[in-house]
């Protein structure tokens, strides 16, 4: 990504991004949004022209689950995509909390909080 042979594409919500943090340069494409958390209507419009120099996509979201189905969406779309395991912000610890079990951000990563 960062020699520019592939596009970040941060699949979470605005709300998550602006709230537990962002990764700068990642092109910001929901798969759902609130209310609801219903399904990004955008999506295939946007994940295509996050890919418009044919570059693959590596998809972000919380935990690594839903960029399993939005890398799932973008190649049926006939893009190339990837899932980034952990997700930005890892696995659940024993207490049922994020942030201490890999991802993004304990991997230290460039991100940014609000």
């Amino acid at each position: 990504m960062q020699a520019g042979r592939a596009v970040l594409v941060d699949v979470r919500t605005d709300a998550e991004r602006e709230w537990v943090g962002f990764v700068p340069g990642a092109q910001p494409v929901a798969w759902k949004q609130w209310p609801g958390m219903a399904l990004n209507a955008d999506f295939d419009a946007q994940v295509r022209a996050a890919a418009q120099h044919g570059q693959p996509l590596a998809m972000l979201c919380r935990s690594g689950v839903r960029s399993i189905a939005a890398a799932r969406r973008a190649t049926e779309l006939g893009l190339v995509a990837y899932n980034i395991l952990g997700g930005f912000e890892g696995d659940l610890n024993e207490q049922a909390h994020r942030g201490q079990l890999g991802g993004w951000r304990k991997a230290g990563l460039p991100w940014r909080q609000n």
